[in-house]
């Protein structure tokens, strides 16, 4: 969905004054009315608007910056986690550094940008509810989808805020009193599980199976969700049928190709259930409507890509993950005994022999590494791609960038590194992947493994291998499908988690699956100590079980959540 400007809903203007001072009563700019927007036209442009937080932006520099609160949560998620380093130099946004080195405190500014973009998602869908419900000029069926719409917006913006930081308050539209600015301020006492999935289910109980403009949940979004809330719940007899019923439907399929759900001209494609739409070159003012949140994270230069900025570097542990045996079967226990050979020290000018062993060709769908093809820019030329490889690594984010094909029609005139590239939120991969979870969880181990089979498969087609110009394979690209039976279920909730991991890397999802796995500590606890030997900054670096499974709430908003002077929000143990 575009963005619109945010409109100030002024709701009551008050002067009391001993005299006739008319001069001091000047109306506001740049507002309007509440009753100007009582009506389907002023509902359908907040409801717009309520969509427009989904990539989280909502303000201009200064206030919260993109990145803090991007859609694909690639600070929290990735480089939170063993998939990324924050990349670039030292100096550079150092609050990603203390987050990547598990110095996390409550005055960091990028949980309170992440916490005031959610919010503002929220206020607007509230705004929505609120406008509607005196509007005299809209059907029963309107009135119900437009509510299905903002119930799916904000559920969704609660969840958001619910796997960063837990004891979070749940805000809708009959809390909101804008004749009172301190209505919101609630307690953060309970548990908000039961209200997002209520959200959701209301959502999903209403919304049709298609839309007729992509960027509107359906049923299935709606569902896949609501799945997803449950599955971050361990209430895996509840997502099941959720799940099912999108494979059911028979609306989506995997792509033939891998990177087709990485490509702007495969926006919303058939594997596609809910996106986070960009657009570039639309009349918005600087391209905010493209992806503002990635707006870091490409090759710092030496092949043309950009000359800006070097963030969100592969780690060496996720690209070890890609390993395979002779057989095409992953490595779970073993893959980070011994390195994939990078370049990390090679002057772009000097020779350099590529690792020769067996891969999954994801890993050149997710990865940027010397002498394989990097999208259609041609082959990734090593040390001259990043900014400062011996502090952030030898490797180059990709699934998010646009390929040279894109410059100037799908990238913003005035910064190619604003692009169109959609971010998929949910993807039917997601469902196969989650279906898999559960078998192994509570069900069928034979059907959690076909339902990754299913995954692989895809994976070795031979039409998705990154070839270099001459045609041939860019490396030795060995996968398989699993064709022994799982024996145990521990043994294929490894399995069906190490294919998340390949499947979804540097997507913004790893730590807050490894927290609701609950091998959170046990996972970045092997992994600090290992990378510690090739970044020196993670040396020392721990997870405390207990503490850092959700991040601090910010301080700021717990200073700002006083009435008089008690505070109405408390902070997660630990912090």
């Amino acid at each position: 969905m575009k963005k619109i400007t945010s409109i100030a809903l002024v709701l009551c203007l008050a002067a009391a004054s001993a005299c006739s001072d008319k001069f001091l009563d000047v109306n506001p700019k740049a507002s309007v009315a509440v009753s100007t927007l009582q009506n389907k036209v002023g509902i359908n442009s907040l409801l717009i608007g309520a969509y427009s937080l989904l990539d989280g932006w909502a303000t201009p520099e200064g206030a919260y910056r993109s990145y803090q609160v991007g859609a694909d949560n690639w600070v929290y998620g990735s480089v939170g986690s063993d998939d990324a380093y924050k990349g670039t130099d030292a100096g550079d946004q150092p609050p990603i550094s203390l987050i990547e080195q598990g110095l996390i405190q409550s005055d960091n500014i990028y949980f309170r940008g992440k916490w005031r973009g959610m919010y503002d998602g929220i206020a607007r869908a509230n705004d929505v509810l609120q406008a509607m419900a005196p509007a005299t000029d809209l059907t029963d069926a309107e009135r119900q989808q437009i509510t299905a719409e903002v119930r799916f917006l904000r559920g969704h913006y609660h969840f958001e805020l619910k796997k960063m930081f837990n004891m979070v308050p749940y805000i809708d539209e009959k809390i909101y009193d804008p004749n009172n600015l301190e209505s919101t301020k609630i307690p953060n006492n309970e548990d908000i599980w039961p209200k997002i999935v209520a959200d959701l289910k209301a959502a999903y109980d209403v919304l049709p199976t298609k839309q007729a403009q992509v960027g509107r949940p359906t049923k299935w979004a709606a569902g896949a969700t609501l799945a997803k809330a449950y599955l971050f719940q361990k209430k895996f007899i509840d997502a099941k049928p959720l799940l099912e019923a999108i494979v059911a439907s028979g609306q989506y399929r995997l792509m033939d190709k891998f990177h087709d759900n990485f490509r702007t001209v495969m926006n919303n494609n058939a594997e596609s259930i809910f996106e986070v739409q960009y657009s570039v070159n639309d009349g918005a003012s600087g391209g905010e409507n493209g992806n503002a949140g990635s707006t870091l994270n490409y090759p710092y230069g030496g092949g043309g890509v950009t000359t800006c900025c070097g963030f969100f570097q592969p780690s060496q542990n996720l690209v070890n993950a890609f390993k395979t045996d002779a057989t095409g079967l992953p490595l779970p226990d073993t893959f980070n005994s011994s390195d994939v050979t990078s370049d990390q020290g090679v002057e772009s000018s000097q020779p350099f022999t590529p690792y020769a062993g067996p891969l999954d060709p994801r890993l050149d769908w997710t990865v940027g590494r010397r002498g394989v093809q990097y999208l259609d820019w041609g082959v990734h030329a090593g040390k001259t791609y990043v900014r400062d490889q011996t502090y952030g690594g030898p490797y180059s984010p990709k699934k998010h960038v646009m390929y040279r094909a894109d410059v100037g029609t799908n990238t913003f005139a005035g910064n190619p590194r604003l692009n169109a590239n959609n971010y998929r939120m949910i993807r039917y991969d997601h469902v196969l992947l989650w279906l898999a979870e559960i078998e192994a969880e509570v069900g069928d181990l034979e059907k959690a493994r076909s339902y990754v089979n299913q995954i692989r498969k895809r994976a070795a087609n031979p039409d998705g291998f990154v070839r270099g110009a001459d045609s041939k394979p860019s490396a030795n690209y060995v996968i398989s499908e699993y064709t022994t039976p799982w024996a145990d279920r521990a043994t294929a909730l490894k399995a069906v988690r190490f294919e998340q991991r390949l499947e979804f890397a540097m997507e913004g999802h790893r730590r807050f699956d490894l927290v609701r796995w609950g091998i959170a500590d046990q996972t970045l606890n092997a992994y600090y100590p290992a990378e510690s030997q090739k970044r020196t900054y993670l040396k020392g670096v721990s997870f405390t079980k207990g503490k850092h499974e959700y991040f601090p709430i910010p301080i700021q908003e717990i200073l700002n959540s006083k009435k008089g002077s008690t505070e109405t929000l408390a902070q997660n143990p630990g912090y």
